[in-house]
């Protein structure tokens, strides 16, 4: 064939692929634009309306909602074949429960014994699972195999529903409600739990026995009863449990009394090695982070098997507080071989070789510590002038993987949903999807997500299975043109900014934390008022372009309040700036490595890290040849 034909038919066929793809994608619109809205129009389900719109719909993967939709706005008993065809054949995906739950809450209030039972499934749900227990025993299941159950039920630190309540009553009858449940039920209650049930369950105590639980009521209002060690007059185990508890809250609000009061606690009751051994712990983590003159006192009487992460690192904390590095290096050489593997102490003890003149060892610790992929694999490098080790290993996955998987209608539903913007109800589809396939296949689906530019999903997956190495699925560029305009707009490193948005939020435009922090880049809604000089809703939050704008005007505030010290600025996008403005008073001219480890609050500091490396990452996806490392240790905070 002669070229210039070969070139024509090309054309050709590209002409009809695009031309195909433009339609596919149109189709899909209107499939979209026609769910919504035969979404709108559910409540009158049996209108032409409706039937058109819906019949329009036999092959969209999002149909099943609006079936789900329909049964939930007008359930009723006449529907009960049609809900027994729909949660048999969704069972177990996130579109059964919804419908489940008010399906058997509708039967509850209805006494329908018999429908209740053929529905209902095991389930977290306290309201029902008690109406469960009742309805079995009602239907003459015998009493041995239902209240055994119920123990767990009543066994939790705060009031169960009422429903609940003639349930507990037989349990009670038929001799389950022992003393020391009811004990532990107080201790439930009173460690983490509603201590304002503890007045109540003091009631069903013996009365030799209550004056325990009100101890334990006092002390959980205010650690610092434990002070009054008469009031502890018959010194028997369960006061010592109180004490035990009452001092390892005491420790974190008023230090020197906790270390008094035990000191004659020890002397006056039975407390067990076990709790010994906690107190002690407990201790050497409040002081080493109040920076207390007995914090190294504390942490050398913890035993080695009591040593975990966050005790090694407030053992080096309080090591490098001082900066004497021979002293550094013989309290490293002295913690337990567990607390020697980690990254940490290998980087601090490669440190404290190079301050003590031990150059060979140190350097060559450094240098393996180097390869690795991580906040001092990074430092490590910069420290002997050698570029970043990214480690990048990418994640090959064929065409056909990617389609076989895809089929499922699971998979079908949680990208749809995606699409739309229904992300919670994505994620529960995908986390369902997810729960049935094998390692490899969740490989596939996390590239699937990463390309669909659900980032969340790809890198969360990916740290599931345990697949680290792929650097451009855990750190894609998201929301790459709207963070370089406004990291640009306001003169920012873009790297930093995407390092940040990746730290907060995964790139999980809807995140919301418990805190009350919105949207990308996680922003407290009273910050965004002062931000945007009036007040902003959720929705705008959640809105990607807007929460970057606010989050990158944020940032280049803070770090013209820290006079361009991106180190601090990190601290306070976390912390606030005012306890970086705490942390900084008084304190010495440190090492900028030595200071971000010795930050007293754990999340911020960990926080601190996790941005400084994923910076580093960014500024190398970005094309910025500088190591941000080479700063940090080049760098004094307090100078």
């Amino acid at each position: 064939m002669p070229l210039g034909s070969f070139r024509f038919l090309k054309n050709i066929l590209l002409s009809a692929l695009l031309a195909s793809t433009a339609s596919f994608a149109n189709d899909e619109n209107l499939q979209r634009k026609t769910f919504l809205q035969a979404e709108k129009q559910v409540w009158n389900s049996g209108s032409a309306t409706y039937e058109n719109l819906y019949n329009q719909l036999h092959y969209y993967p999002l149909q099943p909602y609006l079936d789900q939709k329909r049964l939930m706005t007008k359930i009723n008993l006449s529907s009960t074949a049609e809900i027994n065809d729909f949660l048999n054949k969704y069972e177990g995906t996130p579109l059964d429960w919804p419908l489940r739950k008010k399906w058997l809450n509708y039967l509850a209030k209805r006494n329908k014994s018999v429908l209740f039972q053929r529905f209902f499934k095991a389930t977290s749900n306290v309201e029902l699972t008690c109406q469960h227990y009742l309805f079995q025993l009602k239907s003459g299941v015998v009493a041995e195999k239902i209240l055994p159950k119920v123990t767990p039920l009543w066994l939790v630190g705060k009031s169960q529903p009422k429903v609940c309540d003639p349930l507990f009553k037989k349990w009670q009858q038929a001799g389950y409600r022992t003393n020391d449940i009811i004990w532990q039920r107080i201790v439930l209650s009173a460690d983490g739990g509603k201590h304002t049930l503890i007045p109540y369950l003091t009631l069903l105590l013996p009365k030799n026995e209550q004056y325990l639980a009100e101890l334990w009521h006092k002390v959980r209002r205010n650690p610092a009863y434990i002070k009054r060690l008469a009031k502890f007059k018959h010194k028997t185990p369960r006061e010592a449990e109180i004490v035990a508890y009452g001092l390892k809250r005491l420790i974190w609000r008023a230090p020197q009394q906790a270390i008094d009061t035990y000191a004659l606690a020890k002397t006056l009751l039975p407390f067990t090695e076990h709790q010994q051994q906690q107190i002690t712990l407990k201790f050497a983590l409040a002081l080493a982070s109040k920076n207390h003159v007995d914090a190294a006192g504390w942490l050398e009487q913890v035993a080695d098997k009591h040593f975990n992460s966050n005790l090694t690192q407030w053992y080096i904390t309080d090591a490098l507080r001082d900066q004497n590095w021979q002293n550094i290096k013989a309290k490293l050489e002295a913690l337990p071989e567990i607390a020697q593997k980690s990254l940490k102490w290998r980087y601090w003890y490669s440190r404290s070789l190079l301050a003590t003149g031990e150059l060979e060892v140190g350097n060559k610790l450094l240098n393996e510590l180097a390869e690795s992929r991580h906040y001092y694999g990074f430092l490590a490098a910069s420290y002997l002038n050698k570029p970043a080790n990214f480690q990048n290993m990418p994640l090959n996955v064929s065409a056909d993987e990617k389609a076989l998987i895809i089929k499922s209608p699971e998979a079908k539903r949680a990208f749809e949903l995606f699409a739309i913007g229904r992300f919670h109800h994505a994620r529960q589809e995908w986390n369902y999807w997810l729960s049935k396939l094998n390692k490899r296949d969740k490989l596939v689906a996390s590239k699937i997500a990463n390309e669909m530019q659900w980032y969340d999903r790809a890198i969360f997956t990916l740290a599931k299975v345990g697949y680290l190495d792929d650097v451009d699925l855990r750190f894609p560029l998201g929301f790459e043109d709207e963070i370089k305009h406004y990291a640009g707009d306001q003169k920012i490193n873009s790297a930093w900014a995407f390092a940040i948005a990746r730290r907060e939020s995964s790139f999980m435009s809807d995140a919301n934390s418990s805190a009350g922090a919105k949207g990308l880049m996680q922003i407290m809604p009273g910050t965004a008022k002062q931000l945007a000089r009036k007040t902003v809703s959720n929705q705008y939050l959640f809105d990607a372009k807007n929460n970057i704008k606010l989050g990158t005007k944020y940032l280049r505030k803070l770090l013209d309040r820290h006079d361009g010290n991106s180190v601090l600025a990190t601290a306070a996008y976390n912390a606030g700036p005012h306890r970086v403005k705490t942390w900084l008073k008084n304190a010495e001219s440190l090492p900028a490595d030595v200071w971000i480890e010795t930050i007293p609050y754990k999340e911020t500091r960990e926080y601190v890290k996790s941005v400084l490396a994923y910076q580093q990452i960014y500024q190398h996806k970005v094309g910025q040849t500088a190591s941000l490392f080479d700063q940090i240790i080049a760098m004094n905070i307090n100078e």
